[in-house]
């Protein structure tokens, strides 16, 4: 349980939001960060959304026909006024809770440390020079977890409730009303009615300016209502209830306790949509939080991460790529888990600048989505990834109605750039509605077959919703002159962005990857689940066999499409997804390591000035299939190093202008995370086909010293350990597989 052990610290006080202490428990988020003067704590959920509908995406010229006749005339400003205009809207987005913000005066300064063993933060507010309380303690601590069995949040601050200030507040949106005043000595609420203040403005009317500008002032909403309660024993309640332009209303319950000489304060981020009196329900859980006390219920909050710590384990001689690994699993517990919305692209931490979050923190099925769930499973924490399959079937319905309505077919397809709902937003066309994204979504169902064996699953899920993507799919398909089954039109993430050349001659080698592994994938199972051979297994082998072979250049590197080859640096390595992930072309042959290895050298030529973090995440994932680990390491030092904030997060660019990219900007985004932690699983176990290999692709100098892994899970849910030492395998131990729950 090496997780155990590990914390990230700051000697000073955090100044940006990206860099702030992480906590959650699957559905709610707190990020904290600021000093003394404003402590906050930025609070997040991932189901708080406005659904409103997306501009012109309901308008009959929003279709996948009228794309493919202007795509074929090169008229790029129609498609960017019809396909991209919904997303330069501020809605439908990903909404921030609010925020808790703590004032101590008399206080200058935080060192602060984030233990990733029990997920509690642990702050050390240090007095000033200029102190005016006379009985100001010269350091105090204040602890805070988001309680990992209970949807609550917790804070602990080691002053009486008169020395400091407690204000809770509502996000920032433009609105008729405006709450101008939330915050007081946490004793002085004794004094006061009761009733929350509001200022009410005149309604503006916004212009087409203000709304792409991406502020929550851009969104225009009712002033939230407030509603202040004062308990019998001191200790009060408060909340606000925030109404969306989506029927739907959300807030925050909080409630504040003085024992002794600490103050305890607990939150809870609750929405309509859970059904019933949630703020009611909410303001009865504050106060029974209240009598058991912070320390009480951080007994159950800890036995839960103990519980996940122990699940797997890795033992390094890079005790930083050791901690990192650690790190990206906390962040993966922290947002993800069964029973809750998968993680969206900024999981459940939000962007607390009053700015909507980056990509309006919605759910990307050209990378983003896919590769934030590629590590959860070789890491054996089955219940942090299974929610995602779970969306993506919940959401059949919502698929099924765009396959009919976008693209005129039957079957199901979900928008590569979406919602909560499963409802397009808009963006570049080429990606954000191609139908192949969908079976890369297909994906993350055979993932979790293969990686558990639940036969159950495989006839009930897998099958049925890779037959419903084929069913679309098969809709689009079109016999060319050769015999051979093409897209009408074919693109490859994010080559050309959104330019007319974006449209690449079909079918790219992004699609025909995705085509060829659907087909396969479903002549495999149709075998497997009749025990014999079928007229529907035939179906799919047909349709594979009428498909053209991925296009290869002289020089064994796959190419984007059939005339053309990839001639710069780009952070998409989108024409070589028949390596990684889709696996069509192991490293088990010459010719495929031929292959493989020309890739890599080309991606390697170009060089990585237009990559992004998780560019190098991905080349790692390519130099450990080639058992080049000493490459693939040095990719992910490279990452975690010089493209993750001091708190983990995955910013995306090189921005501390290291010389490893030209993008310089910080957009948190935590696929790369994900995809980093399963890149040095990778290196750690290969598993696939029935094979199982420990240590395939480390740096040498690891085998010489301790380096070993315990319970990560191989195909049919078989949890391997290992460990190697001077230059020996020691300890090779598999162990029977469990049923998975879904």
């Amino acid at each position: 349980m090496s997780g155990m052990k590990y914390k990230i610290g700051f000697a000073h006080a955090i100044r940006r939001w990206d860099e702030g202490l992480a906590l959650g428990n699957g559905q709610t988020g707190c990020l904290i960060w600021g000093g003394p003067d404003e402590l906050r704590f930025s609070l997040d959920r991932t189901d708080i959304w406005d659904t409103s509908v997306p501009y012109g995406t309901e308008d009959k010229e929003f279709s996948y026909e009228n794309l493919v006749r202007l795509a074929k005339r090169r008229d790029t400003g129609k498609i960017r006024e019809i396909f991209d205009a919904a997303y330069e809207r501020p809605t439908p987005t990903k909404l921030p809770a609010g925020k808790i913000i703590l004032r101590f005066p008399g206080y200058g300064d935080a060192a602060s440390r984030l233990e990733l063993g029990g997920a509690e933060a642990i702050l050390a507010l240090k007095v000033d020079g200029g102190g005016t309380q006379a009985d100001t303690k010269r350091e105090i601590e204040v602890r805070s977890v988001v309680h990992a069995a209970r949807e609550i949040g917790m804070i602990l601050v080691e002053l009486p409730s008169e020395q400091f200030i407690v204000e809770l507040q509502a996000p920032a949106f433009g609105r008729a009303g405006v709450f101008t005043g939330s915050g007081e000595r946490a004793a002085d609420i004794m004094e006061t009615n009761g009733d929350g203040s509001v200022a009410r403005v005149e309604n503006r009317e916004v212009s087409e300016e203000q709304l792409s500008k991406g502020t929550l002032r851009d969104i225009i909403y009712e002033a939230p209502e407030w509603k202040r309660t004062l308990l019998t024993d001191g200790s009060y309640l408060k909340y606000f209830r925030q109404k969306t332009n989506s029927e739907t209303a959300y807030g925050v319950v909080m409630g504040v306790k003085a024992r002794e000489r600490r103050t305890e304060l607990f939150y809870r981020v609750v929405t309509t949509a859970d059904g019933g009196e949630v703020f009611e329900k909410a303001a009865a859980d504050m106060i029974e939080c209240m009598d058991a006390g912070y320390e009480t219920l951080l007994a159950s909050h800890r036995a839960w991460w103990e519980s996940f710590w122990a699940m797997s384990s890795v033992e390094l001689p890079d005790k930083g790529m050791e901690k990192n690994w650690y790190m990206a699993n906390y962040l993966l517990a922290s947002c993800s888990r069964k029973g809750y919305a998968p993680m969206p692209l900024q999981g459940v931490w939000t962007a607390d600048e009053d700015r909507l979050p980056p990509w309006k923190g919605d759910y990307h099925n050209d990378l983003n989505t896919q590769m934030s769930y590629y590590s959860y499973l070789k890491a054996n924490h089955v219940e942090q990834g299974v929610c995602f399959v779970n969306f993506l079937w919940d959401r059949r319905a919502a698929a099924a109605e765009f396959a009919e309505r976008f693209y005129g077919t039957e079957g199901i397809c979900l928008p590569a750039v979406m919602t909560i709902e499963g409802k397009p937003l808009g963006g570049w066309p080429m990606y954000s509605l191609s139908p192949t994204n969908q079976i890369w979504l297909c994906r993350a169902f055979d993932d979790y077959y293969r990686y558990t064996g639940d036969e159950q699953f495989l006839r009930e899920r897998l099958y049925p919703y890779f037959q419903g993507t084929a069913e679309c799919i098969g809709g689009l398909l079109e016999e060319g002159r050769d015999g051979c089954l093409y897209l009408p039109i074919s693109s490859s993430p994010e080559i050309h962005d959104d330019e007319a050349q974006a449209f690449l001659t079909p079918n790219s080698n992004y699609d025909l990857a995705l085509l060829h592994y659907l087909y396969r994938t479903l002549e495999k199972y149709a075998e497997k689940l009749s025990g014999k051979r079928t007229d529907l297994e035939n179906k799919w082998r047909e349709m594979r066999r009428k498909l053209p072979p991925l296009a290869v250049d002289g020089r064994g590197v796959l190419k984007v499409s059939a005339d053309e080859t990839l001639q710069e640096s780009h952070r998409h390595f989108s024409h070589a997804l028949a390596i990684h992930p889709l696996r069509l072309v192991p490293y088990d042959s010459e010719e495929n390591r031929r292959i493989i290895d020309a890739v890599i050298a080309d991606l390697e030529e170009l060089g990585s000035s237009r990559w992004v973090g998780f560019s190098f995440c991905w080349m790692a994932e390519l130099y450990a299939i080639a058992h080049r680990g000493e490459q693939a390491g040095r990719m992910l030092r490279a990452f975690w190093k010089y493209f993750c904030s001091p708190n983990g997060f995955h910013l995306n660019g090189d921005y501390q202008e290291k010389g490893y990219s030209d993008f310089h900007y910080r957009p948190f985004t935590l696929e790369a995370n994900m995809c980093a932690a399963d890149a040095l699983q990778e290196m750690l176990l290969y598993t696939e086909d029935g094979v199982i290999e420990p240590f395939p692709a480390v740096p040498g100098e690891w085998l010489e010293k301790r380096t070993a892994f315990d319970r990560l899970r191989g195909e049919g849910g078989i949890l391997v350990s290992a460990l190697a030492e001077r230059g020996r395998l020691l300890k090779f131990v598999l162990y029977a597989p469990k049923e998975c729950s879904r």
